[in-house]
């Protein structure tokens, strides 16, 4: 039996150091924005120095994509979970809208925008196609429900579908036709702009609910 290996007790100041850190960003970011993101300023009210601190994370970057994979994790899981509990396409759309409303930083720090002079690496981009794996399984099994003597789909004749069967780098080695990679192409634009708008309260004023609205698009999409 192999032996389970326990943290140190510097280990574990480590770890909760980090966390502190993280937390103290999130809070900074929801005052200040990403890009006004400052490791001296978080060092400064936490008592530390500002080397001290870079002890723990070397650079603004690193801290930042820290932040960025704690984030799509927290997605990705919330919506692996969802879909291993059968949720189908409509499901999952409100899945993602109460994960966003539920955490709006987060949830512009990877879907807002670009951080300038900022490049993610590639494991977030992996984790990213995690939250995307589940929509295109769930936007082909919704095609595959579709019952044979079904109207013909006007879409199907859309040039889109054509483009995407011959551009389809972006769903990796998923088996989704191309009529499923539109449908979940249309889910992550049109769901993910009608986020953005609401989260940064460009709806106010205008008289309307934008749960009406999202509701509404999930329909069109999963009709």
């Amino acid at each position: 039996m192999t032996a389970v290996r326990r943290e140190t007790p510097r280990e574990r100041y480590r770890t909760q150091l980090r966390a502190e850190i993280k937390e103290h960003a999130w809070e900074q970011i929801a005052t200040a924005g990403a890009p006004g993101l400052s490791l001296n300023a978080i060092a400064k009210r936490m008592g530390m120095s500002g080397p001290a601190l870079y002890r723990y994370f070397s650079s603004r970057d690193e801290l930042i994509t820290e932040l960025i994979r704690d984030a799509y994790r927290g997605l990705a899981d919330t919506v692996r979970a969802a879909a291993a509990e059968g949720a189908d396409l409509a499901g999952l759309g409100r899945t993602l809208r109460a994960w966003a409303l539920a955490d709006p930083q987060r949830y512009f720090l990877i879907y807002g925008t670009p951080i300038p002079g900022y490049h993610a690496p590639d494991d977030v981009t992996q984790t990213a196609s995690q939250v995307m794996e589940c929509l295109l399984d769930a936007a082909r099994s919704l095609g595959e429900e579709a019952p044979d003597d079904a109207p013909h789909d006007a879409q199907d004749d859309d040039p889109v579908r054509a483009h995407l069967a011959e551009h389809r780098e972006w769903a990796a080695d998923h088996p989704a036709d191309a009529a499923a990679l539109h449908r979940a192409l249309l889910f992550w634009t049109r769901l993910h702009g009608i986020l953005s708008l609401e989260l940064a309260g460009h709806f106010t004023g205008m008289g309307l609910d934008p749960a009406e609205l999202y509701a509404s698009e999930l329909r069109a999409l999963t009709r």
